[in-house]
């Protein structure tokens, strides 16, 4: 399945864009209109940011804690450092694992979610800000010859942003 997202800056243009399209014979249910009075971006099913990046945190959680330990006690048996002198030694070293499996709960935390949120979510991000500022996004969904059709109706109108995607295969 391929797509064409179209941003355009008013609800006018939008529904200007959604009849043109109509009449070009392309079908009802391959066009949406996605802004204020309309679909929302959750309804529609575009990424939400928070959800990608949240996923990867929960990735990187997994792997960084554990050799976040690994490290934290590895480095401390090797300096020998006394973190607390009533503890034995083998109590300061599981207390710098412990130290080094916090130290990648946050770097989890932050590279996740900084990865999360800017690659994770793809081009979701700028079209939930252009949402969020009052546009309104038109996306058409169907074959390449469909998309190519709705691609001239649609630059007629002069969109901010025209941006085609193809689904792939298997998902």
């Amino acid at each position: 399945m391929n797509y064409l997202v179209a941003v355009l800056p008013d609800r006018s243009q939008a529904e200007a864009a959604y009849s043109a399209l109509e009449k070009e014979g392309l079908p009802n249910d391959g066009i949406n209109i996605l802004g204020e009075g309309y679909q929302s971006a959750d309804e529609f099913g575009l990424i939400d940011p928070n959800v990608a990046a949240s996923k990867e945190i929960k990735r990187e959680l997994f792997w960084l804690v554990g050799f976040g330990f690994v490290a934290g006690f590895a480095f401390n048996w090797l300096t020998g450092i006394e973190i607390f002198s009533t503890l034995p030694p083998i109590g300061n070293h599981i207390l710098g694992g412990i130290f080094g499996a916090g130290a990648g709960a946050l770097g989890a935390y932050f590279s996740g979610g900084v990865a999360g949120l800017t690659i994770g979510s793809g081009d979701a991000l700028p079209y939930r800000n252009r949402l969020n500022a009052g546009k309104y996004l038109v996306i058409v969904k169907g074959t390449g010859e469909l998309i190519d059709r709705a691609t001239r109706v649609l630059r007629q109108f002069e969109p901010e942003n025209i941006q085609g995607y193809s689904e792939p295969i298997g998902t």
